[in-house]
Formats: C-alpha cells, sequence, structure tokens
C-alpha cells in the first residue's frame, strides 16, 4: 500500500461497524416480521451502494490532490537543488562517492567536470562526514577549501536504489563565513582588557628607603613598568602613588600569559634598603560588556591578589579567576587599628541579629572549633543565643569538644547540620570561620538558607569564595582563624568574660597552625596567645590535646615509611592502603617536614572512592599554589584538597605535575 492510499484511508470514516449493526437488526426483525426485515434490509443495502460509490470517489480525489502537491514539491525542490545561490553537494556518506553537485561548489572544489564518481576526500580533503552519521545538521568546525572558510549544515535521508537497496543519503550546503570569521577574530582580538597595578604595602615600602634613594627606587619602579606595557601596546597611566592603570587589547594577553606576567619578577628584582625587595599585585577584568564592568572585575581581581597575600596577578573573566604567581612568602601587614574597626563592625552585626550560628569547615579541626568558642564568647557578652554548627562524628578535634560540652554555657550549643537548618529563623547571622570557601563549609545548605553572613579567615582566598559578604575579616597573613578572633575579642570582651575552656580552645587552635608556634608566627600571634594565657589558658592543658595514641603513632609512621624524596627536598607519601584517618596523615606530613633537607611534603591517601591530600612546607615552597591545581587549598605552609573518584597513583602523577610546573614558572 502506498503512501497515498494510507492517506485517503486515514481520511474516510470507517462505516463498517454501522452496517454490521443494521444487519443485526435485520436479523433480529426477520424473526418477527419478515416483510419488516426485507425492507430494512433493502435499505441497508441502497446505503451501503451509496457510501461505497461516495467513498470511492472521495479517496480518488484525495489522491489526485495528494499527487498534485507532491509534484509541485519535487518540482520545487529539484529547481532549489539546481538554482541554488549556495555551493551544494550530494554523497554517500558511508562509502564517500559524490552523487551530485551543483556548478557553484564545482567551481569552488576546483572542477571543471562534473564530480561523479569521485570520492569526498578528493574534492574536499579537509571535510569530515562523522557529523551526518551522528544525526547533527551542521558541521560542529569551519571547513576551509581554497582559501575559504565555510559553514556545512547538512541532512541525511534513507533513498531506494533501482536495485531495491536502502543507502544513505547525505545533502549539504556550504556557507562562505570567510569574512564573517575575519570580523569577528578582529573584534575579539581588539577587546579591551584593563588592569589595575598597585604596589604591596607602599608606606612600608617608603620607610624602608633612605630619603636620598626615594626618587631613584621610584623611577626604576615606573621605567620597568613602562617597559613592560609597552610589549602589549596599551596606555599606562598613574593614578595614585601605588597605583596604575593599564589597558590594552585581548591580542596581547596570551603574551603576558605566556610570559607569566614578567613584571612581577622585575619589580621583585629591585634591592630596597637592607635585603627589602618591593612586590607588585595586578588585577585583570577581561571578557566584560563594558568598560565600567570591566574596572569593576579588575578592582575584584586586584582585591583577590591582595587576599592571597599580593605580588601575584589575579585574572577575572566571564566564569571564574585565573592565578599567575603568589610564590613569594607573604609578610605581615596587619595593623591594630583595622582590628579595633572591625571588632566594632562585628559587634554591631551580632547585636543586630536575633540569633547567630557559627559554622567552620567540613571535619572540623581544632583552629575551627575553638575559634567558634570564641564567637560563642562575644555572643555572650552581647546577650545574643549562639548555636556552633558541627558534625561531632566527623570532626579533628573530638577531645576539645567534650571539653566544651562539659560547660553550662555550652548547653545545647552544637547542633547537627540539619538541625540548623531546620531551626534558622529569618534575621539571623552565620558567622564562618576559616574557611572563605563555600564548598568546605560544614553546611552547604546552612550557608545558603542565610541571608546574612560574616567570614573569619586566613587561608588565601580561592577562584570559590563566599560572596556578598556583610562582614569580613580574612586576612591570609594571620596563622590562623583563632589568631583573628583573639584579636576580635581584646576589642569585645575582657579577659575574664572569656572561659577558661575557651580560651584554651583559641589557644590550641593557634597552636595547630603555627605546629607549637613554629611556623606562621608574628609579634601579632605572640601577642593573641599572651591574651590568652591572661584569660587562663593553661598551656599544660592545651599540650594534653596533642596527645595521641601508640596505634595512630604506628600509623603516623607507616605512612612515614613509605615517602619518597622528589626533586631532592619534597617528601611525597601516597597510601594506597584504606583506614587512613586525616588527622594522622597531617601529622605524618608534619612529622616528614623534620627530616633533614626536606621544604615541603605531601601525604596522599585513600578515604572511600576518594584521594585526600595533605601537604605541610616550611616556607619557601608555596604549597597552596601547588595543590591549587589539583583542586585543593590553604596557605602557603598548610594546604589539602581531595580528588573525588581518584586512584592514589594518577593523583600522585598530577600532584608531580603540578610541582614541576610550580618550579618551571
Amino acid at each position: 500500500m502506498n503512501n497515498n492510499q494510507k492517506l485517503s484511508r486515514l481520511l474516510e470514516p470507517n462505516m463498517k461497524l454501522y452496517f454490521l449493526c443494521l444487519l443485526v437488526f435485520v436479523a433480529a426483525a426477520a424473526l418477527v416480521n419478515p416483510l419488516l426485515a426485507l425492507a430494512e434490509a433493502a435499505a441497508t443495502a441502497a446505503l451501503y451502494y451509496y457510501f461505497s460509490r461516495g467513498s470511492k470517489k472521495r479517496r480518488a480525489q484525495v489522491v489526485q490532490y495528494i499527487d498534485s502537491v507532491t509534484g509541485s514539491v519535487d518540482t520545487a525542490s529539484k529547481s532549489t537543488l539546481i538554482n541554488s545561490p549556495l555551493p551544494i553537494m550530494v554523497f554517500r556518506p558511508d562509502t564517500g562517492e559524490v552523487i551530485w553537485s551543483n556548478e557553484d561548489f564545482q567551481q569552488l572544489a576546483g572542477v571543471r567536470d562534473h564530480l561523479f564518481e569521485m570520492k569526498v576526500e578528493d574534492a574536499a580533503p579537509d571535510f569530515p562526514v562523522q557529523w551526518l552519521l551522528e544525526g547533527k545538521q551542521e558541521c560542529p568546525d569551519r571547513v576551509e577549501m581554497n582559501s575559504r572558510r565555510f559553514r556545512v549544515y547538512g541532512s541525511l535521508v534513507r533513498a531506494k536504489s533501482r536495485s531495491g537497496e536502502q543507502n544513505l543519503v547525505a545533502t549539504t550546503y556550504w556557507v562562505d563565513t570567510t569574512e564573517a570569521d575575519a570580523t569577528r577574530a578582529a573584534y575579539m582580538a581588539s577587546r579591551p582588557v584593563l588592569a589595575i597595578l598597585m604596589l604591596d604595602s607602599y608606606e612600608d615600602l617608603m620607610k624602608a628607603i633612605p630619603d636620598t634613594q626615594r626618587s631613584a627606587v621610584l623611577a626604576q619602579i615606573d621605567e620597568k613598568l613602562n617597559r613592560w606595557a609597552q610589549s602589549g601596546c596599551g596606555l599606562l597611566l598613574k593614578t595614585e602613588r601605588d597605583r596604575y592603570l593599564y589597558m590594552f587589547e585581548e591580542q596581547y594577553y596570551e603574551h603576558f600569559v605566556e610570559e607569566k606576567f614578567s613584571v612581577l619578577d622585575a619589580i621583585r628584582d629591585i634591592k630596597v634598603g637592607e635585603g627589602g625587595h618591593p612586590t607588585l599585585s595586578i588585577g585583570i577584568g577581561k571578557d566584560a560588556g563594558s568598560i565600567p564592568e570591566l574596572y569593576k572585575s579588575a578592582n575584584l581581581s586586584l582585591e583577590m591578589a591582595l587576599s592571597r597575600g599580593g605580588d601575584q596577578a589575579v585574572v577575572r573573566n566571564k566564569v571564574d579567576f585565573a592565578f599567575y604567581g603568589g610564590r613569594a612568602k607573604a609578610t605581615e601587614k596587619r595593623t591594630k587599628v583595622k582590628s579595633r574597626v572591625m571588632a566594632n563592625a562585628l559587634s554591631e552585626l551580632m547585636a543586630d541579629a536575633e540569633e547567630i550560628y557559627v559554622m567552620g569547615h567540613s571535619f572540623a579541626d581544632m583552629d575551627a572549633v575553638g575559634a567558634a568558642a570564641g564567637i560563642c564568647c562575644a555572643a555572650r557578652k552581647l546577650g545574643r543565643r549562639c548555636r556552633i554548627v558541627i558534625d561531632l562524628e566527623r570532626n579533628a578535634a573530638k577531645d576539645l569538644l567534650e571539653k566544651l560540652r562539659s560547660l553550662p554555657e555550652y548547653d545545647s550549643v552544637f547542633l547537627a547540620p540539619s538541625d540548623a537548618f531546620l531551626k534558622m529563623r529569618p534575621g539571623a547571622l552565620l558567622v564562618v570561620v576559616d574557611t572563605n570557601r563555600p564548598e568546605m563549609v560544614e553546611s552547604p545548605q546552612v550557608l545558603d538558607a542565610c541571608n546574612r553572613v560574616a567570614v573569619i579567615d586566613h587561608h588565601r582566598r580561592a577562584a570559590s569564595y563566599i560572596e556578598n559578604a556583610a562582614f569580613s575579616f580574612h586576612e591570609p597573613y594571620a596563622s590562623s582563624a583563632s589568631e583573628l578572633v583573639t584579636e576580635l575579642l581584646q576589642y569585645m570582651v575582657a579577659p575574664a568574660d572569656l572561659l577558661r575552656e575557651e580560651a584554651e580552645a583559641l589557644l590550641a587552635g593557634i597552636v595547630l597552625d603555627t605546629k607549637h608556634f613554629s611556623l606562621r608566627t608574628g609579634g601579632r600571634t605572640f601577642e593573641a596567645a599572651a591574651f590568652l594565657r591572661r584569660s587562663g589558658a593553661d598551656t599544660e592543658s592545651v599540650q594534653r590535646l596533642f596527645q595521641n595514641d601508640l596505634s595512630h603513632m604506628v600509623s603516623r609512621y607507616d605512612i612515614i615509611r613509605q615517602a619518597e624524596l622528589y626533586r631532592g627536598s619534597i617528601a611525597i607519601a601516597a597510601v594506597t592502603e584504606d583506614g587512613i584517618d586525616r588527622v594522622t596523615a597531617a601529622q605524618a606530613a608534619d612529622e616528614l617536614l623534620t627530616l633533614k633537607g626536606v621544604k615541603a611534603s605531601f601525604v596522599l591517601y585513600r578515604s572511600g572512592s576518594d584521594v585526600q591530600m595533605s601537604a605541610r612546607s616550611l616556607g619557601e615552597i608555596n604549597v597552596q599554589v601547588i595543590l591549587e591545581a589539583l583542586g585543593g587549598g590553604g596557605n602557603s605552609t598548610t594546604a589539602g584538597g581531595r580528588v573525588e573518584n581518584g586512584d592514589v597513583a594518577d593523583v600522585r602523577a598530577q600532584l608531580t605535575e603540578s610541582i614541576n610546573a610550580y618550579f618551571e614558572t
């Protein structure tokens, strides 16, 4: 049955059921009244004859109409193929045999006669056909022929040959995009890119330079900046004594990326005073729709660079951030004035909140718990109820938590993340401590549910961070979050208001992140410790919090036994056995630093289907930059990360690649 007959059958009503019912009535009438049955039978026959004749006539009319329409369509299709202004090629994608092409395609292919019996690869050598077999209607890439670029569209149909076989036939239409692509490339290359350059710690820099040498040093800085800016054919303007505005075209951006923003090293090579060196921070905005948006992105990038310690370039595009440099060791640049201002701002924010929640990072350690306890003390001083959101089963501070939970002031203070999510009401304030990344907090759901967030953290800011925080005390130069909270408490409470257990929790957090005051310590670190000591913290009690049992010590030395030296000064322990906990791995990384000649250590271990990473450094090697390439984070001396659904051997290979890239830049 052909298609026309099928269509006509669909258009005519099905009357067989009705005539069957009439015959049933005739049979029933024959039993009662034969004359009536005869009359009904005659009427039924007449109706059937009339219906059959009308149906045949209607079917013939439908078929005639369809034939006329199909013929018109076929004629129009043939005319379109022959007279199309676009080059057209028809071929068999399975065999590559060209069936037909119009004159425009023949000219394009450089063939005077027909293309019959030619192959597609002969007519168009760089033309792929796989996309047609995959059911796509547009070639994913541009096709180049005779120095022209084309966007190719196509369709695939099944055609029956004379022998009755079904063959695939592809029809392709070639649209010339050479001029359009050239215009687009020129536009993309000429888009503006805006950069803000800032000398780090300008006041401290000027103090380090003798009066007689200041002009010479500043002239040397300007000369190096101008020389670097000339390589990008851009415009460099000095807007303030320590700030520069630089605008260039995007075609020069890749040049700066390839050279890893060499101006950072050029400025750092300038010698100031006794062993001092100036450093530069660069914030770059690109891929924005307007100049104000570019400036906003550049400012945001500069803020990101400064929050990560300065001496680096940060680029903000439509999607995320890119980081370059940042290997220099950060120096302390905080002031007590800022701490006092931030303490007043936090006090006002907490006093205005109906309820306060504190949350650290997942698998909270003693630094996160200590900082949270300090916030609870400040809330208690202001007469506000404070809750700590923490998983009491999965954490690295069980002994410290047990000590705090035994206090009457901490009755019902600790909440599971699910309970906090249900109890949180509008107007609540959430204080996030010891992390600035939304995916690293104890409960991302609680973070999303709260519209007022305060952040207190000492880790270098990553590409993802908590945005639009109502309060942000972010100091990557501090040793720990507990140190930052202690500084705030000095302006918010008296030493007598701080419970002894809270002071010990804060001190334990500082001791943990400074490795017993041996790393990342500054004058402010010891001032914070002295304040806690005056508040009643017992150093012997703090030391007992760091004691381990024999099984943990054996596990730690099993990890150390598997360590290998890489590049002569980096210890890498890749543990394939299961059962390694996070605390033991971190302690093993710390222990590896005690080995002679080791400047940095990395411990890789399995945790379920994931691979966890713990990294430590003495300060010469920035482990945060190395692990950032693997999705991790932290600061220059302490970092960590996780690779989901990873293999320890594969992650170790990725780690060595990141280490090599770190030393090669």
